[in-house]
Formats: structure tokens, C-alpha cells, sequence
């Protein structure tokens, strides 16, 4: 693996051999690998695990987060301590390394990752190439100038590759003991989610609420929305920088924001909310990733454990007039949730679906339904 400041770590290649190059990040998850690298927010990343047993458990034809498994909406590469080793779960039905060559991801293994991670934190996440091949044999010097050349997420839309081809339905729900997934039977709302990158499990929680979810893509208008006369509409995660996808999304969202319809957003939903509001959105230095973040909702004052995946946030001294700040990170301060006073809008930057918790942030869907049921009292 090379970076653009030219620092070289040699390990054991494994999963596909070829060339990853993007914006490497670390992970401090201790489970859930395989949601990580199917989550379409990572595009364009690779993900360092500071967990250094990765790939223990295989991997299974479930526990897969984006729509459809088209492995180039998702991490391109991925940095491990120890080499996967072969699966022991009852789930399993693929060994770990067999599924990273089968998606095309670029994987080492017997680095420091430790180091790795301290100088991400001390210097910021670097643009770097992981570089796989059996006979040993590199270019160091191409390797540098393909990651000290590459322009990075900033100014980068991703949300036309992340995002559905077309309008679709959803009827799966939360992954239940023993029965697994099964579709949901409740249908008190119509919910239009759009789909900047979404997660499967943002869709499975709105199913569990009693929702009926229609999926559309990102570049959908807001009259083709509104005319499917939705009761909420969920602003998806997605991969890179808001003000990018922004440019088209931000009319839209002020529109759906002026109609009245319960709006809530999630990750770059979240952030590009608080654009379409007027406030910005700012790169940080080395984000936030990972399933053990400690956030406070400054609405009831509890503190939730939550799963984070995100390189940019909103700045929250730029929230205007009528918005304010609902959610904080206990790590750094930084801006985890903004509601529009006195209207059914409102965001968070975690990830309430993927319950690290495990179920800390759930209610954050009961209060999306709960708004949904006001505003129907009221029409």
C-alpha cells in the first residue's frame, strides 16, 4: 500500500489482485465487515479495520447493505492486520477472502494498522493505492503518482453511481430471530425514499414502522415525488461531498421541505438538508467511522451508541434562524442531528438503522411515523 506522501507498507495481498486507489479511511467496528464494505457511502474509499480479526465469521448472502450487489457502489479496498482466516458461523455460506476476489476488492493484510491509524489521525485521511499482484513485482514510483494525483472526494458526486436506476418498491423488515427477513404487513404510510446510496436496513426500519416504501433515484424532481402523494420522505446515506450532489438535490429537498410532507434525512441526507436550509457542510480531517460513537440528543438527553460512516459534517454555527442542533458527538462536538422548529424536518448524521446499540436509535424512526401520523390528523 502507497500513499500520496509516498510512505509504503508492504503485507500479504489477498482478496482480488489489481489496483485500489481512493481516500483511505479506519473503522473501529469490532463486527459487521460485511455491511461496511457493501455500504455505498464507502465509494471511492478503502477501509482500514483496526480490529485486527476481520473475516472470522465468512460472509453471507444476507447481511449484504446495498440495493442490488454491483460491487462498484461500494469500498474499493481493504487494509487488515491478520489475513482472514477460514469462516466458523452457522450463517456463513462463502469464506471472507473467496467473496473479496469475487467483488473485485483489493485487500492487505500484515500491516501495521495501528501506525496506519495514528497517522490518520495526526494528519487526516490520505488518498492511497493498495496494489495486489502474486508475482511481488511493483512500480513504486507509478504507485506514488497514481495516489499523489488523484483529485479526491472533494467537488465528487457519487450519488448518480450510487443511486437506483429507477423507481422500485421495498417490502423487506427487520431481520428477526428465527425467521430472518421476512416482508412486512403493516401499511399505515406511503414513504418515498431517495436513494443518494441507501442502505437496506434504513428500508427494513421504515418497513418496521408500518411504512410502504417506493425507492427513487437521486435526480428524481420534487412534483414527481409529491405526485405519488407521499406521507414522509426519507433522505437517504450516500457517498461523497454534499455540496456536490447538492447542486441538484438542495431545489428539491426546499421544495419538499415548502410542501409540508415530514422530511428526515440520514447521513449526506442529513447534510444536505442542512444545506437546502442554508447552513454548509465542511471535509474533515479524518471523519468518522465506526459502530461504537457515543452521540447525545440534546431533545431528551440520552446518550446513544451509535454506527457512524461519514468524511464530511455540517458546521453547526452556520444552522440559520429556525433550525437547531438536536445531536452532538461525545467524541469531538461535532454536529450529529438538526430539526426545523416548529415543522416535521429534521436529520442525523449516524446511522439509527445499523443498531450498534443495539436498538439506541431506533425511535428515531418511531418519531419519523409519529410525525407522519400528526400530519395526517391534520390534512
Amino acid at each position: 500500500m502507497v500513499l500520496a506522501d509516498g510512505t509504503v507498507y508492504q503485507g500479504l495481498g489477498c482478496g482480488a489482485t489489481g489496483e485500489a486507489l481512493g481516500e483511505v479511511c479506519f473503522n473501529t467496528a469490532m463486527t459487521g465487515y460485511q455491511e461496511i464494505l457493501t455500504d455505498p457511502s464507502y465509494m471511492e474509499q478503502i477501509v482500514a479495520f483496526t480490529f485486527p480479526h476481520i473475516g472470522n465469521v465468512g460472509v453471507n448472502s444476507e447481511d449484504i447493505e446495498q440495493l442490488g450487489n454491483d460491487p462498484k457502489r461500494a469500498a474499493k479496498g481493504a487494509i487488515f492486520r491478520d489475513a482472514p482466516t477460514a469462516p466458523a458461523n452457522w450463517r456463513s455460506d462463502m469464506s471472507f477472502n473467496d467473496w473479496l476476489t469475487s467483488r473485485g476488492v483489493v485487500g492487505i493484510s500484515g500491516i501495521d494498522t495501528r501506525s496506519l491509524t495514528k497517522k490518520i489521525r495526526e494528519n487526516g485521511m490520505p488518498h492511497g493505492i493498495i496494489a495486489h499482484a502474486p508475482s511481488g513485482v511493483f512500480d513504486l514510483e507509478a504507485l506514488k503518482a497514481q495516489a499523489r494525483e488523484w483529485a479526491g472526494l472533494g467537488g465528487l458526486d457519487l450519488a448518480p453511481a450510487a443511486t437506483s436506476a429507477q423507481s422500485a418498491t421495498y417490502t423487506t423488515d427487520l431481520w428477526q430471530w428465527p425467521e430472518g427477513y421476512k416482508d412486512g404487513t403493516k401499511h399505515e404510510f406511503k414513504v418515498v425514499v431517495i436513494d443518494y446510496g441507501v442502505k437496506q436496513n434504513i428500508l427494513r426500519a421504515l418497513i418496521d414502522t408500518g411504512a410502504d416504501v417506493t425507492i427513487v433515484p437521486a435526480t428524481t424532481s420534487a412534483e414527481d415525488i409529491l405526485a405519488r402523494k407521499p406521507d414522509g420522505v426519507l433522505l437517504s446515506n450516500g457517498p461523497g461531498d454534499p455540496a456536490a450532489t447538492g447542486e441538484y438535490a438542495v431545489p428539491v429537498i426546499q421544495k419538499l421541505v415548502a410542501s409540508g410532507v415530514p422530511v428526515f434525512g440520514i447521513c449526506l441526507g442529513h447534510q444536505m438538508l442542512a444545506l437546502a436550509l442554508g447552513a454548509r457542510t465542511i471535509k474533515m480531517s479524518q471523519g468518522h467511522h465506526g459502530a461504537n460513537h457515543p452521540v447525545k440528543d440534546d431533545t431528551t438527553g440520552k446518550v446513544e451508541i451509535v454506527s457512524m460512516n461519514h468524511g464530511f459534517a455540517v458546521d453547526p454555527a452556520s444552522l440559520p434562524e429556525g433550525v437547531v442542533e438536536t445531536h452532538v458527538s461525545l467524541f469531538d462536538g461535532s454536529n450529529c442531528g438538526i430539526a426545523m422548529t416548529g415543522k416535521p424536518v429534521f436529520s442525523v448524521q449516524h446511522h439509527p438503522e445499523a443498531s450498534p446499540g443495539p436498538v439506541d436509535s431506533l425511535y428515531l424512526f418511531e418519531r419519523f411515523a409519529q410525525y407522519m401520523r400528526d400530519a395526517k390528523v391534520t390534512a
